[in-house]
């Protein structure tokens, strides 16, 4: 649960603690994760070469997967293009297999137009909990060294990425990259459109509190339920007395979903009725995001940006495959 309401007595606050009861299973899966096997399937060297092309134009010499293969392997070890080529090139070799090596700069050039598959559905048919959350990546550049050599000042770049995540199998099902002057709300809607099955919830933090929100996620699932604290200076809608809304609930003290009146009884009483407490989930995906690949954009375009991310969301999903580790609080 966030503390940051709490923040001025945090200290006085003792920390939770956790016991994993699977170690065996996570630390293989942990594993897994270094694995050049796992990244490099038969899958990938069955279907390397891409099919004849029926249509005009030029034939490519390898297909979707085998870019599909190669770039995970560089946002996993993040490495660039070059040393993606060089990487690629002796897996094949001690592999002994007779296939060519993509150079990097049809790695670079297809990664233009590469589709990248996402979850879609749960194996169990349910509709998911999506949790929504967003954060910078920079852009590598000069940086700090063109500052220190030269005594340049400019505004560090950075874009601006957009994620949805299930909070049900922690998988990444919707994500888009946009300029830092996006709103969160306004990408709402084109994140719910990368969802192909049902949506019971919709959980974001007070910046998704606008009616555009809740107007994206009624039009696209009419069902689902909006959980986003309203901001502090919030008031209820001029309907709130004979038909309020999602919104009005939390403010007001219903019993519908669980929620509470957020003046009578605090924010933290409302977060556990609510369910909001998931969201933090959306934050560990974020964090593990900039742990295993990176808090920046190696590519120099957009749209090689934008399928720089899809490709590291696809390996992560990859390693959330793997296995999780199971916690149970002793504290």
């Amino acid at each position: 649960m966030p503390f940051k309401l709490n923040q001025d007595r945090r200290h006085r606050i003792p920390r939770q603690k956790h016991r994993v009861t699977n170690p065996a299973a996570d630390d293989a899966a942990l594993r897994q994760r270094g694995s050049l096997t796992v990244w490099f399937t038969d899958e990938a060297i069955e279907g390397w070469r891409a099919e004849p092309r029926t249509t005009p134009g030029g034939q490519p010499s390898y297909s979707s997967l085998a870019i599909l293969t190669g770039l995970p392997l560089r946002a996993v070890f993040r490495l660039a293009l070059r040393q993606t080529e060089g990487l690629i090139g002796s897996i094949i070799g001690l592999l002994g297999l007779d296939l060519a090596v993509p150079d990097h700069s049809t790695l670079s050039r297809r990664a233009k137009t590469l589709e990248v598959p996402r979850p879609q559905l749960r194996r169990d048919g349910e509709p998911l909990h999506l949790l929504v959350d967003s954060t910078g990546l920079r852009l590598c550049g000069a940086g700090e060294w063109l500052q220190e050599k030269h005594g340049a000042k400019t505004r560090r770049s950075w874009r601006k990425l957009h994620i949805g995540l299930d909070a049900g199998s922690g998988q990444i099902v919707a994500a888009s990259l946009t300029t830092k002057e996006v709103d969160d709300g306004a990408e709402v809607g084109p994140l719910l459109d990368q969802i192909a099955g049902a949506v019971a919830s919709f959980t974001g933090d007070g910046g998704y509190d606008q009616d555009r929100v809740y107007a994206s996620v009624a039009e696209r699932h009419p069902a689902a339920a909006v959980i986003v604290p309203p901001r502090a200076t919030a008031v209820p809608s001029e309907t709130a007395e004979t038909a309020p809304t999602q919104r009005d609930r939390h403010l007001q003290s219903r019993e519908s979903r669980g929620s509470l009146d957020i003046a009578k009884h605090g924010r933290a009483a409302w977060q556990k009725a609510s369910g909001y407490t998931k969201r933090d989930r959306a934050e560990a995906a974020i964090g593990r995001f900039k742990q295993v690949v990176g808090d920046g954009l190696r590519s120099r375009m957009d749209d090689r940006r934008a399928t720089e991310v899809d490709v590291a969301v696809h390996a992560l999903n990859r390693m959330v495959e793997f296995g999780r580790p199971n916690y149970v609080r002793i504290a």
